[in-house]
């Protein structure tokens, strides 16, 4: 799952898109801030790409939610994708999990990565304590990760907190920099 890194390997921070698929915003209970929660997400993918910072997109298929091929397993339209972004595809909660996403790292430099996402308490959780496992140095953003729960502000900030306490480092979008 996860590789050593070359000794000339250069430093860099990379931002992980998690799961931001059209079929996630379609839900009976919405997106929690869906509003804000898209904005600092492209906050950040605009930040990264002005660094020339990696940005990768992950994309969970799922028969029941987001079935492979679908415009529910689409990622959201309203996200900034620019050439030269990375997609990657999933069908576990841990984007690292059976996917080229530790080599993609990697190949870019890499040595830690911004985390952000659907959903908090899934695969956001799953792929930050991966990404740690990998090696990796982890941020979540803080205001950067959503749920469809009813109770996705606890969620969130019972996640910011647990998060935090294994330290990783979690802080508001608008406090992260790439480069």
């Amino acid at each position: 799952m996860c590789e050593a890194y070359p000794s000339q390997a250069a430093r860099t921070t990379a931002l992980l898109v998690i799961d931001v698929q059209q079929g996630l915003f379609g839900r009976s209970t919405p997106i929690y801030k869906a509003g804000d929660f898209l904005a600092n997400i492209n906050a950040l993918v605009d930040r990264a790409h002005e660094a020339g910072a990696p940005v990768i997109f992950v994309k969970h298929s799922d028969p029941r939610i987001l079935p492979y091929g679908t415009p529910a397993w689409e990622l959201h339209p309203a996200l900034h994708l620019e050439e030269g972004d990375v997609v990657v595809e999933k069908t576990h909660g841990n984007a690292f999990e059976e996917t080229p996403l530790d080599r993609e790292l990697r190949d870019r430099g890499a040595t830690a990565v911004v985390v952000t996402g659907l959903v908090t308490h899934g695969c956001v959780l799953a792929t930050s304590v991966g990404a740690r496992a990998c090696g990796y140095g982890v941020t979540l953003a803080s205001d950067g990760h959503s749920s469809f729960s009813k109770d996705a502000a606890a969620k969130i900030a019972e996640w910011n907190a647990k998060l935090a306490a294994t330290g990783m480092g979690v802080k508001p979008a608008a406090e992260i920099a790439f480069g």
